[in-house]
């Protein structure tokens, strides 16, 4: 007989998996709505005959099984860093290199990692779009009354689900996951109605017939695979949603439920093409009975807002992490939850989405027409992941080349496929998440490139902070006032230009002065005891080095807690906040481009102020300005 701690852990795992029902697989849960009517009545859609069907029920399995249940489930999930995964932190642990070989690997993995991140915002803003507008053009196969409504009320939906980020989802998010197991239940139920039917279309899970499909079609055949890739357009969810849930709940839910469901909605659509060939209009709809469509419109609704929910959070979280890692300049961070640390809302992050989104729904119109620019951004990650997974597999692994080579060979040329068949749908709409990537893209370059130039000209201007320590000793020392005062600086090493315009203009110091140094590692979390450094120093000075991973917020007050709880005194009313505010001038000296260094300049001028962004308290801080030249 089982002990009640023998039996924790599978509750804990079944607790878990149902909660990444809700959030991890959203997306991937919702297209059958639109994936497999786009292999038939897409611009690139085949007729729906018997050999036809079947063929593309084929490719629909294998590619589930090989994309999402083995390349990501049992090979890519192993990369996690600290826990974390997704495609920054694949960048973050790839750049952990062993010390002799940095230089030479880093740029290209940078380069991988931030297009790859890029490509992200693109699928948060086309997958909102092409979900909810295609569960609501159900209501068109009930009657064409409702045709002319389809956008408008699409658009009243997004517009809601984006103004509710305000509150959090920390509420509703609870009913997420026992609303998609309703979901996917229903995704069965229908299949296998159909399939009752037309029993012989589970001669689909060969994969002869996906061959005779492509010895059939030929370049046809493979133009065909932009529309079957619609189907693991989640796939990249599993990977980036495994620190909230951990891989054995994301593969458990996988394997029992989800692929399951899938397997039978899609072969249930087949069953019925092949029985009624008209049915390829709509087939997801067609499955139900007259008197469930209504029902379904508004459960397909659901699913959808759930599954743009999960996307929408899945760009807060990337531009949190790029925040911390230094390529994106500081944003306001709300925490909408107390208890659960995933749970932010950037207000501006989700002011362009909803311009985006709503853009997306007026100028494409449909689902079909969204179709064309869905996919290509996607491929394109997918194929960034597989080559920093070789990386990691080779450097951070140390598997043999004769391994690694081929596993990521084979799965890079399925990317490839995929990328190919999507890349002739870039004149009709594919151009947008590609021209949206190359922007951000451009972004977080500038603001890295731009912070090390500016940083290089900072010291340029600075002294090593022994120097300015011994100049104390002379006959003039400054005039010492009472209290604290705390310099902000990224330079461990050097005197913080702050410090030295405080000295140059009010000629006096205090007679406890702290370097503060935030620094952001390349892992998700840094564990509390390694959280903060003091460093005592000489004439009262005192240098603190604080640790944050990328996926958690500095914060000036629990920084200042640790430095107290390892001895160092202060008194916080009588503490100062000195910090430098730095206006940027363009100039030809080596560095950027001059409309790159423009704007950097103009991204500096908007961020966060660090008051705010490291929650000073405002009363004490004290800016002190400069100009440099970039």
């Amino acid at each position: 007989m089982s002990t009640p701690e023998a039996m924790e852990p599978p509750k804990r795992i079944t607790a878990l998996a149902l909660g990444a029902l809700g959030i991890v697989y959203g997306d991937i849960g919702t297209s059958p709505l639109y994936a497999l009517r786009e292999c038939f009545t897409g611009e690139h859609g085949v007729q729906p005959t018997h050999d036809n069907v079947l063929g593309v029920l084929s490719l629909v399995f294998w590619a589930l099984i090989i994309v999402v249940s083995v390349k990501y489930l049992v090979f890519v999930m192993r990369a996690d860093n600290r826990g974390e995964g997704g495609i920054l932190a694949l960048m973050a642990l790839a750049m952990q290199r062993k010390r002799g070989e940095e230089v030479k690997v880093r740029p290209v993995v940078v380069t991988l990692g931030l297009f790859g991140a890029a490509l992200l915002y693109g699928d948060g803003l086309i997958t909102p779009a092409i979900s909810v507008l295609s569960a609501v053009e159900g209501l068109s196969v009930a009657t064409p009354f409702f045709q002319p409504y389809i956008q408008p009320l699409t658009i009243a939906i997004l517009v809601g689900l984006f103004l509710i980020q305000r509150h959090g989802t920390a509420g509703i998010g609870a009913i997420f996951g026992p609303f998609m197991l309703v979901w996917f239940t229903t995704l069965a139920v229908l299949g296998v109605k159909e399939m009752m039917t037309y029993p012989a279309v589970v001669w689909a899970f060969s994969p002869m017939q996906a061959a005779r499909f492509f010895m059939a079609n030929h370049w046809h055949g493979f133009l065909v695979l932009g529309g079957v890739f619609l189907v693991v357009t989640g796939g990249e969810a599993l990977y980036a949603d495994m620190g909230h849930f951990g891989w054995r709940p994301i593969r458990w839910a996988w394997f029992t439920v989800v692929l399951p469901s899938l397997m039978l909605n899609y072969m249930g659509q087949g069953a019925l093409l092949l029985r009624d060939p008209s049915a390829a209009s709509n087939p997801f709809y067609l499955m139900a009975p007259s008197w469930a469509l209504y029902p379904l419109v508004i459960l397909s609704t659901g699913a959808t807002v759930i599954a743009s929910q999960a996307l929408i959070s899945g760009v807060f979280s990337v531009t949190q992490q790029a925040i911390q890692l230094g390529y994106t300049p500081r944003l306001e961070v709300v925490h909408t939850s107390a208890e659960e640390r995933g749970q932010i809302y950037l207000p501006g992050i989700n002011l362009a989405m909803l311009v985006g989104v709503i853009a997306l729904v007026l100028g494409f119109k449909s689902s079909t027409n969204l179709a064309a620019a869905y996919g290509i951004a996607v491929t394109a990650t997918m194929g960034i992941t597989t080559g920093l997974a070789y990386v990691v597999a080779r450097e951070r692994w140390n598997v043999s080349r004769w391994v690694a080579l081929p596993v990521a060979a084979f799965f890079l040329l399925v990317d490839l496929a995929f990328f190919g068949a999507n890349a002739v749908k870039i004149a009709a709409g594919g151009w947008f998440p590609l021209v949206l990537a190359l922007g951000v893209f451009t972004l977080m370059t500038t603001w890295k490139r731009g912070r090390d130039i500016l940083g290089n000209r900072l010291r340029g201007s600075s002294m090593p902070l022994k120097t300015l320590l011994e100049s104390f000793g002379g006959d003039h020392p400054p005039l010492r006032v009472p209290g604290t005062a705390i310099f902000m600086t990224g330079n461990p090493e050097g005197t913080p230009p702050a410090l030295l315009h405080n000295l140059k203009h009010n000629k006096v110091l205090h007679e406890q002065v702290m370097l503060l140094t935030i620094a952001s590692e390349e892992v998700p979390h840094v564990p509390p005891e390694e959280r903060v450094e003091v460093i005592k120093l000489e004439e009262g000075f005192v240098r603190v080095v604080a640790r944050y991973g990328f996926m958690e917020d500095p914060s000036i007050p629990d920084i200042l807690k640790r430095a107290r709880e390892k001895g160092l005194q202060f008194n916080l009313m009588g503490t100062s906040f000195f910090l430098g505010r730095e206006t940027l001038i363009p100039s030809k000296k080596p560095g950027m481009a001059l409309w790159r260094e423009a704007l950097f300049a103009w991204m500096s001028r908007n961020a966060r102020s660090a008051t705010a962004f490291f929650r000073i308290p405002p009363n004490r801080v004290v800016e002190l300005g400069s100009q440099v030249e970039l």
